[in-house]
């Protein structure tokens, strides 16, 4: 909870209380030799300091110049969020939320639109990110595959290798010239930006999707050294990991990747939600089970955590593979309008608790293995470091009702209590700066010096009672800021009782007895325990507690300079270095008093973000497209589809010709065919066999008549993974058109994405659009030719624009004319085959210093079948599947969204004529808002 009034005006009435060996420049990496590493202060936050580094290993952790490193890492794709400016916003909320790097794969596909061009400009600016990283003090995990799955289209793989020769993920030579020139691209950025040579703060590089190869698959592990080599040859001398762990000797079994990810993806339909998308998702990948899982791996002696998708943005246009849809939540932490997801809580509890406390990065079983408490309920593993002494215990409880239990063996004297279904680690014999904890019953969540005093932070669940004992050999003194905790002394032992949650934060100060340094001892449930924060600075440490976010504090003089966000009213309270008599909030002057816990307390509260208020959506303009139907159409400066061999797994029909889309260089978005034949007498019908993705759509027509229309499926649990979707759909030809003279068939396919890919199955080179066309009642030669998307575009990149008459001839963009256009109303009710676009224009005017995500909300009628492509800015955000879902809300990126300036929205109704269509109604949706944020610069638009 925030600061309340009641807290404030409380303190202010009171007196003060898998690695590979290497080593380019001297920046030796490796395996660590038998010296037995002591548990010792952790390195500090990574800088582009320009100083050589050392990055070892030994069985228990990364080593870091001598010092010992659990990495707390979390997985970002800067490419699902076309905005540059925001990865700043990113990035800073994950590493004030506690986590020390980020995982982030570098998709081959982004950023090659054709063999051999590597583009790494504007939203692919690849150097800009390390460089943010570097300024944000986070190491990077760097993932370039070249294959990296991520729920991507053909897995990361670039389209234009589905038309090439060469089986992908093998020793093929065809195969490995294009991804060793792909990884040389890569490469010349990383190595500016390896933390070994102070560059830049790249400390790991992983090799592929992160999965091992089979054992007698030669061929892939051929692809997998040579990759290797390649590496190596580029000069990344950071340790690299493979499927296998650390790639060039034995790797330590403890130091290396937890192997369950955070969240789920969901697919068309919700299979997974249940139809209800991410938010479902949220509820089973909630607190609860990322403790439990998280904390499993801490017993499992992992120190080099993937802790799953930190933030996963969203799958714009044409960029998701076959098994999601637009958003790409996936139940991430930081939700697709940057906003902390309530499974935020236990991450950033176990963060900040590896960051600060350094006995956790060696750690050795203490015990046979996981016992059972006294009533038999609750699982305990314990773990000892040897260095320190200190112990920890991971107590799972999986019954669903709470558990208060001793737990014999680990000199925790009271009963610890666990909620149902849940987990909790609890510690003793564990140093708090200058004091020694005897026990606790609630989890430590960080432990720093700052100033002339400890601080320690425990959390647990709101209506607990954490129970914490001291040794004290001379008997301390005790204040208190707070009503609620209460403590004694009894034999040697300051005894603490703090009720969490109650009244939001409560401060104990222990003073004197065994030491001269004060310990400020902090009690918060997860609410709370989500204002308080921890930041370096070069005058030491500080604790903030009270703003939705920290992302900045520097020291000068005498002033502490903070900044952050604030988004319900509240105060702010600080923990801080020596000599701080000034602060600032965002810039202005922030009056302080010294509290009782011997913080600096701000005097009064700060307000809260005042509503936003979002215009409506109306004034919309209409028009109807697809001329492509209409026989008189002129299809001259289409390409003629002649070929009669092809490099896809799909066959090509005998006779051919090849109809695949790819191999025509038309790999993204919708894709148009026109027929010509001489005589259609006699032919009773016409079969159209496809091959596309999830949720593929074809509509026919014949000399302008519709013929009808086909979609493949909507998945169920069983299907939601399969890549490929094949159909032959047969339609009737209409006895008036079965005459000699010419005849033109006109198809519309919308293919869907690429599939995923095995090393050697190249399940990816699976044809898309139309793969063989039938007529029933004699054979007709037809001439056939195709269009799609025009060449990728400079500012978006290969994944913006499909091949509607629409998107070809701009009327996605913002400065088309569309005065023209129908004035229309939504909502709508169009019966109708074929596509129909709608345009709007609205104006936003938020308060500079106001950080709002805003999001695009639709909803109809789920029994009207049609689907919409949504454009805001020129820029393709996504596709709507009105009576398939389960998205309706979907983000719009500040920077692409003028949040001060005039917008544009357009969107492309794609209709099978068999139910009316919409749009039904259409209207902007706050995402969230705070004062605070971080500036953020125009994306251009398309065409610039």
């Amino acid at each position: 909870m925030e600061l309340s009034r009641r807290t404030f005006t409380a303190l202010a009435g009171t007196a003060a209380l898998g690695l590979a060996l290497a080593g380019s420049g001297g920046a030796a990496t490796g395996p660590q030799g038998s010296r037995v590493v002591p548990t010792g202060p952790p390195p500090p936050p990574p800088e582009a300091d320009g100083r050589r580094h050392r990055v070892t290993y030994d069985r228990h952790s990364l080593l870091v110049d001598g010092r010992r490193l659990v990495l707390w890492s979390a997985e970002v794709h800067p490419f699902r969020l076309p905005s540059p400016s925001l990865w700043r916003d990113v990035l800073q909320k994950l590493r004030a939320h506690g986590f020390t790097a980020v995982d982030v794969p570098v998709p081959w596909n982004v950023h090659s639109p054709a063999p051999g061009v590597h583009d790494f400009t504007g939203v692919r600016d690849l150097n800009r990110f390390l460089s943010v990283a570097a300024e944000e003090r986070l190491y990077v995990v760097l993932r370039p595959g070249p294959y990296v799955g991520a729920d991507l289209d053909a897995g990361g793989l670039p389209a234009w290798l589905t038309a090439a020769p060469g089986s992908a993920r093998t020793d093929d030579p065809e195969y490995l010239r294009h991804a060793e020139a792909w990884l040389a691209a890569v490469d010349a950025i990383a190595v500016r930006h390896l933390y070994t040579a102070g560059g830049g703060t790249v400390l790991l590089y992983r090799l592929e999707d992160g999965r091992p190869v089979p054992a007698g698959d030669a061929a892939a592990r051929a692809h997998r050294a040579r990759l290797h080599a390649k590496v190596r040859a580029d000069r990344i001398d950071v340790p690299v990991l493979d499927g296998e762990g650390w790639t060039g000797g034995d790797g330590p079994p403890t130091a290396g990747l937890t192997a369950v990810a955070g969240g789920a993806a969901d697919a068309w339909g919700g299979p997974l939600s249940g139809g209800e998308g991410y938010a479902r998702v949220r509820e089973t990948h909630d607190a609860v089970h990322e403790r439990r899982r998280h904390l499993t791996a801490l017993a499992d002696r992992v120190t080099v955590h993937h802790t799953g998708m930190g933030f996963g943005g969203t799958s714009w246009g044409w960029l998701p593979g076959p098994g999601v849809y637009t958003s790409y939540d996936y139940g991430a932490v930081l939700d697709e309008g940057r906003q902390p997801a309530p499974n935020m809580a236990a991450v950033q509890q176990l963060g900040h608790l590896v960051r600060t406390v350094p006995d956790l990065a060696r750690l050795e079983p203490d015990g046979d293995g996981p016992e059972r408490a006294a009533d038999g309920r609750l699982t305990v593993r314990r773990l000892a470091n040897p260095d320190t002494g200190a112990r920890f215990f991971v107590v799972r409880n999986d019954t669903e009702e709470e558990v208060r239990a001793l737990l014999p063996g680990t000199g925790i004297e009271v009963p610890v209590t666990v909620a149902a279904g849940d987990a909790k680690l609890v510690a003793s014999g564990l140093r708090l700066g200058h004091r020694k904890l005897a026990y606790t019953t609630a989890q430590p969540m960080l432990c720093v010096s700052t100033g002339r005093q400890d601080v320690a932070v425990f959390v647990g669940r709101h209506g607990e009672t954490a129970q914490l004992a001291l040794d004290c050999e001379k008997q301390p003194g005790a204040d208190r800021a707070d009503t609620e905790p209460a403590w004694a002394y009894d034999q040697g032992r300051l005894n603490v009782v703090a009720p969490l949650g109650v009244g939001g934060l409560s401060r104990v100060l222990v003073k004197d007895g065994d030491s001269e340094t004060p310990l400020v001892l902090l009690f918060a449930d997860d609410e709370t325990a989500l204002r308080l924060w921890t930041h370096e600075t070069p005058a030491g440490r500080l604790v903030v507690y009270g703003p939705a976010v920290l992302r900045s504090a520097e020291l000068r003089d005498a002033t502490l300079h903070l900044t952050g966000d604030v988004t319900v009213e509240t105060g702010v309270e600080v923990w801080g270095p020596r000599g701080v008599a000034e602060v600032t909030w965002n810039g202005q002057p922030v009056p302080t008093y010294v509290g009782r816990a011997r913080s600096r307390v701000m005097e009064g509260l700060m307000p809260a973000v005042r509503a936003v208020a979002l215009p409506a959506l109306d004034g919309w303009r209409c028009r109807t497209e697809n001329p492509e139907s209409d026989p008189d159409f002129d299809d001259s400066a289409w390409t003629v589809a002649d070929r009669t061999t092809s490099h896809s797994t799909t066959p090509v029909p005998e006779g051919g010709p090849v109809l695949f889309a790819d191999d025509y260089g038309f790999h993204h978005g919708d894709v148009w065919y026109r027929g010509r034949l001489e005589d259609l007498s006699g032919i009773r019908s016409v079969a159209l066999s496809c091959s596309t993705g999830t949720q593929g759509l074809l509509m026919a027509w014949l000399d302008g008549r519709p013929l009808g229309a086909h979609r493949m499926p909507a998945p169920d649990e069983e299907t939601a993974a399969r890549g490929t979707w094949t159909a032959t759909a047969r339609f009737t030809v209409p006895g008036a058109v079965r005459t000699p003279g010419g005849h033109v068939l006109s198809v519309l396919v919308r293919p869907m994405q690429h599939a995923g890919t095995e090393p050697g199955e190249d399940a990816h080179k699976a044809a898309r659009g139309l793969v063989a066309v039938e007529f029933e009642g004699g054979d007709r030669a037809v001439e056939w030719r195709v269009r799609g998307a025009a060449d990728p575009e400079r500012v978006t990149g290969p994944f913006n624009n499909g091949g509607l008459f629409g998107e070809r001839r701009g009327w996605h963009l913002p400065d088309h004319d569309d005065r023209g256009w129908r004035v229309v109303e939504l909502p709508r009710a169009q019966r109708r085959q074929g596509v129909t676009w709608y345009r709007t224009r609205f104006r936003l005017g938020l308060e500079p210093d106001l950080d709002a995500s805003v999001g695009l909300t639709l909803e109809d009628d789920p029994e009207r079948a049609y689907r919409v492509q949504i454009f805001l800015n020129g820029w393709n955000l996504g596709q709507y599947v009105n009576d398939v879902g389960p998205q309706h809300t979907f983000a719009l990126p500040n920077g692409i969204l003028r949040t001060r300036g005039a917008n544009t929205l357009a969107l492309a109704v794609l209709s099978d004529g068999t139910t009316p269509a919409g749009p039904g109604t259409a209207r902007l949706t706050l995402l969230g808002a705070a004062r605070g944020g971080v500036p953020v610069e125009p994306v251009d638009p398309p065409g610039r």
